[in-house]
Parts: structure tokens; C-alpha cells; sequence
């Protein structure tokens, strides 16, 4: 295989996690403040307060028995925000700071199902589980009112707006609406007339009248003096909202005569403003295609005349309220991530296909949320052209459609293509020039769609609806289902991953078999073409990515390092390089030459289904099945370049510390060995003060001038030095300094003390036992030495002296 450009130096060697898209909304009520700058919404235990400009959660509040959320209201000055968990407490917070002001119990026997505040912010109303309604004054902090007598769950609770009237109206499961006097802690009235759950609960100005919503279909008009109901409107949709509009005209919203005018939202998908004397639905909003569309929340911030509404997928919408004009989108849930793509020619958007029939296309400088609809059944996969601005999407609805983006950002859909008889599982647009692309089906087909010449002109108008495209080819390209196509770097070939655990190669644009590379123990998940070599990579079930030479077929490579699936793979580094994700939530980069993988990215808990790298090859994106979408940045030049300046430093601060060493200046010696964080050369200089005649003094003087961090470090170095009989003298030279001379409180204050002398007892003790060992045989030898001394005996006479006396 030929060796690329990229060369060993432009390896890439890790990422790092830039950026999260992660849920903040899984259903529930939604609040804004006062000021329609913040949206509160809860996700599981965690109520999330957005910043409605940016789209950026500015806090997750949690409360401390980390269970779900089950009830949340903010006051009507925007100051406090209350909680509820299924721990059945409620937390009180300043919600800005981010603070438990105030935790209590909530003496209900079951959960908290709803809550709210009153006018002055003062009173909290809370319904329960159990049927009882509590009353509780959150300034000074105790219950005020129990109400028994509602059946089942209470799941609305609503103050009258006039505070001096001391009111308090619920609903329970018997679709009554039951109104409470503070004053006499009594029920006044039962108002019935509902079939089904009540759902909402809104006044007018003057307080004396009340619309109430319910899932029956109707809306009824009550007089509060008289506790009737005035009028009965058929709304013809289950209602989960009912807003009463300011008593303004709004001709936008078919507001044009005096009186009172209400919003509803319901499983519609749409708004509507009805007049309530008449009885007549005066505007309707367009109701975009596809499923998920039902609203189940819908709130009115009067003061920032903004209106927000929730949809059933989990997405926000925010619309300035006189003219239902929408303003923004907020993508609260995106369940299970299965595709990804950059968008844009310098990639400044970003492409997210969930298990939705919905499109969602985020700005990724100001976090802005796009929604786009158009398919009816979830979208399976997305491709991108080469020039950023037309990219193409295929979904269960077995068609594919081409999106545009304009330079505003704005996209729309412009081209579909009916024609597969099956699920479409994958798409690949062409590589070299915006000229056509390519499907591949559960109908084991695959379609070659050419791209209009209209749809290419920038004239073309973006009203004028989508234009319909006709397949040029259509082949029969395997047995099972297939998973992926790739088109080559030169639009003349074409490749074909299935689940019968082959990959083929065809070429374009008649679809000729050219061969089939066999070898996969499993089905395949994806197939890609190197941008530099004649070779295909392939990623299966069975936990391997192979590489394939497109001559003659052969596998040229194997990886192996998945535990699972592995389910996308993508060459980066100019072709040198692989990164690949699997079902087991992992990330891999893999170096090609030597079969290596490099790094391993853990940041997902779940498949990670979706993997596209940028054009600039700097950064790489992944979606995965726990509804995150992670942007990782490719560091591998920033750490190389932090490596070699601390390798520079460490050999500036050798040198420094050899210097002072010379010149005997410890002091400086030994904190810049600290500052190191150094243990053996802390050694060193230690050993090299104990060498100087006035030891002693110096080590003392060296060590007590040390700062507090500095001895802490000092004594987690004398642990370690204390463990080897050689280092065990400096260690307890040091030991002994700092023992004589430091106040044994201030000693038990440094950090880790109790564990250094649980680690240094044990070896001292021992270098003791050692050297009273050495004592007692160094005695036994000097007592044998002294008793093993000879008496001085008489020198005897020599033999040749015997021999010279007898010759005389």
C-alpha cells in the first residue's frame, strides 16, 4: 500500500471532547420568566434553566436525593423556584446562584404532581398523589392549609389572580374543578361539567371569569360569581392548553372585536385563538407534516409578550406572542442519535438525524436550533455534498430528500425522491462534482438519482416546493439488507456494505459488478474509500475493520479492538489513519501502518451510530444511541507543541538547579527541586547538603525555610525514600528536622499526613530492627576480639643460631 504524504509527523495522536449536544427536556412543563430572557424545563432529576438568546443551559439544578423531578414552579417575581422529587421533598432555590436556600418534607404521602405560587409570590399550592392539597408560606417557612376530599391524583392546582379573594382551584381525577377559600378552609364549590382530566385552568383581568381546558374536546367559560359555567366550546382536539389572550386586538391572530380570546394546544400539532362569546376558531396555525407534532405544553410570558409551546418530541418552540411569528426552536431530547454530518462550507453547522422524522440543524458559534420537517417516518442516515451548502437524507418513509442552506443559515427542502419499496437505510452523495447520488434499501436495491440542473441554479425560487427526482439506475446489489454505500474520490466506482457480510465494488453510473470482497464474519455496517489510495475500508458486526485492495480484492489489514459491532469508520490524516466507533460506545483512531490504535475516546454510554470528520480534518463529530452528540478537537498538535516546551523548561530547570548545586546555594536548590516535583532529585540535593562538614545546621536551616506546600511534598518524598535502606538516612534526617522543630499541630495539618505516617512507621521500625541487629554483632565481634588477645610470648631462637653455637 503506498505511503501518503502525511508522514509520520502529522499522525494524529488524540482528541478531546470540544463541545456537547446533550437532552435538557424530556417532557413536562416549561416556564418562562417574567422577562422571557429563561426557560426552565425538568429532565429526569434535574430542572435545566436555558438561556433563551444563547440556547446554553446556565444551571442543572439537582437536589440532593438525586431523584426524579416530579413538580417545579417559579414565582411570579422571578425570584424563588421550587422542586419537588419523588423523595417527596421540596427544595426551595436561588435559582441563580444555583443554591438550596430552603429543603423540607412534603408531608404527602405520595409525590408532588403539580404546584404553583400565588400573586405575591408568598403562598405555594402543592397537589399530591395521595389527593390532598397543601398550602405552604415560603417566607416563613410552614404549612398553612390541608384539603382532603379530591379523588386520585391531583394534577392541577391554580390561585385566583386577585390575591385579597384568598381562592384556590384544583382538578383531580374525577374531572371536577374544586374551588377552596383560605379564609374559611373550606371547599366552596365543585364545578363539574368536564368528561375528562382538566388540564388548565386561565382567569381573566378582572377575575371574575375562568376557562378551563380538558382532554373531552371542549372548553368551558365559567362565571366565578355564580360558580356556572357561561358557555361550552367545542375545540374538537384534546387540549392539554388553554391560554387567555390579552383583551387587545391582534388582527395577525384574528383578534379583531373586543372580548375575551383564548390560544388552545392539544394533539392537533397546531395553535389556534378561538373567541369565546362566539365560540368560533378565528385562526389556525399551518400544521407542518409527520408524527411528534402533538403540543403538550403551552405558557404565555405576558410582559415579554412571548408564547412557548412543547411538542411531543421534545422540541420548544418559542413564538412572539401578537403574531404567532416563530422566533426560536429549542431541541429538548434528541433520544437516539443515528447520524451526523458538518454542514456548511467551513463546516459552521451541524446535521442531526434521531429517531424522528424531524431534521435538527444547529449552529454551532451561537447554539441555534433548526427543525426542519418534511419526512413522515424516522430518518435512517444524511449525507453532505462537496461544497457544503446541499446535503441529502433517506428515511423510513423509503424516500430520500435534498436540503438546502442558504448563507443565512436557513434551510429548506428542495428536491424528494419516491421510489424504494423499503425502509432507506443509507446515502452517499457524489464526491467530485454536485451531480448526482446514491440510496441503498432494505429492498437489497440500490438507486442512483441524477441531480436536476434546476436544482443546482441559485434562481431557483425557495417557495416553489420541492422538486421530484427520477432514479437513472436501479440494481438488485445483494441478498439482505444493505447498510451502506460509499462512492469513490473519483465518482466512478461505487460501494455496497450488507448485511449477507460481503462488500461489493460496481461501477458508475451502469452499476457493473466489478467484485465482491469476502472475508467478514458477520454483516457490514459501513464501507469507505480512501481519499489517497486504491483501498476500501470496511466495519462489521463482528468486531473488525479490514482494509481491501480494489485490484485484485484481497484483504490487505485487519484491526481488532471493538469489544462489539463496529458500526461506522472514517480515514483521517490524509489516508494514514482510521477512526471508527462501535457499539460498545467507544472511539477508536487507528494508526494503518503498524495496525496500532492510538487512542481510544470514551465519552458515549451507548452505540455511537453517527462519525464525520471535518474538511480541515481538525475536529470529528459522533452521535450515538444515548442521545448525545459530542464535537471532539484534534489536539495532537497543541499537546506535541506543550510536550517540547516542558521538556525545554525541565532542561532549563536542570540547569538552573545543577548551578545552584555547584555554588551550594540548597535553599534555592532544594525548592526548585520540590517545584519540580522531582523525588529523586530532591534526593540528590539532600544527599549532597549531608556531605557538607556542617551537615546538620544546613539541612535544619535548608529545611524549616521551606514553604508549607514545600514540606508537604518534602514528606510524601521521605515516604517513598523510606522504603529503600539506601534513601532510608536522608528520609529520616528530614523526619527529623521537621519533628523536632515543627508544632505537632501544625505537622497534623498538612495534607496526607495521617497516611505518610501510616506508610512511614512501619519501614522505620524496621530500618531500627536493622540496625540494632548491626549493633549487637558489631558488639559480639568487639567482645571477641578483646577476649581472643594473645599474651606476647619470648622469641625462640632461630635454627641456624642452634647450629652455629654447636659448630663453636
Amino acid at each position: 500500500m503506498a505511503e501518503t504524504a502525511a508522514g509520520v509527523g502529522r499522525f494524529k495522536a488524540n482528541y478531546v471532547v470540544e463541545r456537547k449536544i446533550e437532552p435538557f427536556y424530556k417532557g413536562g412543563k416549561v416556564q418562562l420568566d417574567q422577562t422571557g430572557q429563561h426557560l426552565f424545563c425538568v429532565c429526569g432529576t434535574r430542572v435545566n434553566i436555558l438561556e433563551v438568546a444563547s440556547g446554553a443551559v446556565l444551571q442543572s439544578l439537582e437536589q440532593e436525593d438525586q431523584e426524579d423531578i416530579t413538580a417545579f414552579d417559579l414565582s411570579p417575581d422571578d425570584e424563588v423556584l421550587v422542586t419537588a422529587s419523588r423523595a417527596l421533598l421540596l427544595a426551595q432555590w436561588a435559582w441563580r446562584e444555583g443554591s438550596v436556600t430552603r429543603l423540607w418534607k412534603a408531608i404527602h404521602t405520595a409525590p408532588v404532581a403539580t404546584m404553583t405560587f400565588d400573586p405575591t409570590s408568598t403562598l405555594l399550592a402543592t397537589g399530591g398523589c395521595d389527593g390532598a392539597v397543601r398550602v405552604w408560606d415560603v417566607v416563613r417557612h410552614y404549612g398553612t392549609h390541608h384539603f382532603r376530599g379530591s379523588p386520585g391524583v391531583v394534577h392541577l392546582v391554580a390561585f385566583h389572580p386577585d390575591p385579597t379573594r384568598l381562592l384556590l382551584f384544583s382538578s383531580a381525577a374525577d374531572a371536577a374543578i374544586r374551588v377552596w377559600s383560605l379564609q374559611d378552609r373550606s371547599c366552596l364549590a365543585v364545578l363539574t361539567a368536564h368528561y375528562s382530566a382538566v388540564t388548565s385552568l386561565a382567569f381573566s383581568a378582572d377575575g371574575h371569569t375562568m376557562l378551563s381546558s380538558g382532554r373531552d374536546k371542549i372548553c368551558i367559560i365559567w362565571d366565578l360569581q355564580s360558580h356556572q359555567a357561561v358557555r361550552t366550546v367545542p375545540v374538537f382536539e384534546s387540549v392539554e392548553t388553554a391560554v387567555l389572550l390579552p383583551e387587545e386586538p391582534a388582527s395577525e391572530l384574528g383578534v379583531k372585536s373586543p372580548g375575551l380570546h383564548f390560544l388552545t394546544a392539544g394533539d392537533q400539532g397546531t395553535l389556534r385563538v378561538w373567541e369565546a362569546a362566539s365560540g368560533q376558531c378565528v385562526y389556525t396555525q399551518a400544521r407542518p407534516p409527520g408524527p411528534g407534532r402533538e403540543l403538550t405544553h403551552c405558557t404565555l410570558a405576558r410582559t415579554a409578550g412571548l408564547l412557548l409551546s412543547a411538542t411531543a418530541d421534545h422540541n420548544l418552540l418559542l413564538y412572539e406572542a401578537r403574531s404567532l411569528r416563530l422566533q426560536k426552536q429549542f431541541a429538548g431530547y434528541s433520544e437516539e442519535v443515528l447520524d451526523v454530518r458538518f454542514l456548511g462550507p467551513e463546516d459552521s453547522h451541524i446535521i442531526v438525524a434521531s429517531n424522528s422524522p424531524c431534521l435538527k440543524v444547529f449552529e454551532l458559534q451561537t447554539s441555534a436550533c433548526q427543525i426542519l420537517h418534511g419526512h413522515t417516518d424516522i430518518v435512517l442516515a444524511l449525507d453532505v455534498f462537496r461544497k457544503g451548502w446541499l446535503f441529502a437524507s433517506c428515511a423510513k418513509d423509503q424516500s430520500v430528500r435534498i436540503w438546502r442552506m442558504n448563507k443565512a443559515g436557513q434551510v429548506v427542502c428542495v428536491a424528494q425522491g419516491p421510489g424504494h419499496t423499503h425502509s432507506v437505510g443509507t446515502v452517499c452523495c457524489s464526491r467530485l462534482k454536485e451531480s448526482f447520488l446514491v440510496t441503498g434499501s432494505q429492498d437489497c436495491t440500490v438507486k442512483l438519482w441524477p441531480l436536476p440542473k434546476a436544482l443546482l441554479s441559485k434562481n431557483t425560487a425557495p417557495d416553489s416546493g420541492p422538486v421530484l427526482l427520477q432514479p437513472q439506475t436501479t440494481q438488485r446489489c445483494h441478498d439482505k439488507d444493505i447498510n451502506s454505500v460509499a462512492i469513490a474520490p473519483n465518482d466512478k466506482l461505487l460501494a455496497t456494505g450488507s448485511q449477507d457480510r460481503t462488500a461489493k465494488l460496481w461501477a458508475l453510473p451502469q452499476c457493473q459488478l466489478l467484485g465482491v470482497f469476502s472475508g467478514h464474519r458477520r454483516g457490514l455496517w459501513c464501507v469507505q474509500f480512501s481519499p489517497m489510495d486504491q483501498v476500501l475500508a470496511t466495519a462489521s458486526a463482528d468486531g473488525t475493520i479490514k482494509l481491501w485492495a480494489l485490484q485484485d480484492f484481497s484483504c490487505l489489514k485487519t484491526f481488532e479492538g471493538h469489544d462489539a459491532s463496529v458500526l461506522k469508520v472514517a480515514f483521517v490524516s490524509r489516508g494514514t489513519q482510521l477512526l471508527s466507533s462501535g457499539s460498545d460506545g467507544l472511539v477508536k483512531l487507528w494508526t494503518i501502518k503498524n495496525n496500532e490504535c492510538v487512542r481510544t475516546l470514551d465519552a458515549h454510554d451507548d452505540k455511537v451510530w453517527g462519525l464525520h470528520c471535518s474538511r480541515l480534518d481538525d475536529r470529528a463529530l459522533t452521535g450515538a444511541s444515548d442521545s448525545r452528540v459530542i464535537l471532539w478537537k484534534d489536539v495532537t498538535e497543541a499537546e506535541q507543541a506543550e510536550e517540547q516546551a516542558r521538556q525545554e523548561e525541565q532542561a532549563v530547570r536542570q540547569q538552573e538547579l545543577d548551578n545552584l548545586l555547584h555554588e551550594k546555594r540548597y535553599l534555592r536548590a532544594l525548592g526548585l527541586a520540590v517545584s519540580l516535583d522531582r523525588p529523586h532529585t530532591v534526593l540528590t540535593v539532600i544527599q549532597a547538603i549531608r556531605r557538607d562538614p556542617e551537615a546538620c545546621e544546613k539541612l535544619e536551616a535548608t529545611v524549616l525555610r521551606l514553604r508549607r506546600d514545600q514540606k508537604e511534598a518534602l514528606l510524601r518524598f521521605c515516604v517513598t525514600w523510606n522504603t529503600n535502606s539506601r534513601n532510608c538516612h536522608e528520609a529520616q534526617a528530614v523526619l527529623g528536622v521537621l519533628l523536632r522543630h515543627e508544632d505537632p499541630a501544625e505537622l497534623l495539618a498538612y495534607e496526607g499526613v495521617h497516611a505518610a505516617l501510616e506508610a512511614l512507621l512501619p519501614y522505620t521500625e524496621r530500618h531500627f530492627q536493622r540496625l540494632s541487629r548491626t549493633l549487637q554483632a558489631a558488639t559480639f565481634l568487639d567482645f571477641l576480639w578483646h577476649n581472643m588477645k594473645l599474651p606476647v610470648l619470648a622469641a625462640a631462637p632461630m635454627p641456624w643460631e642452634t647450629h652455629k653455637g654447636t659448630l663453636s
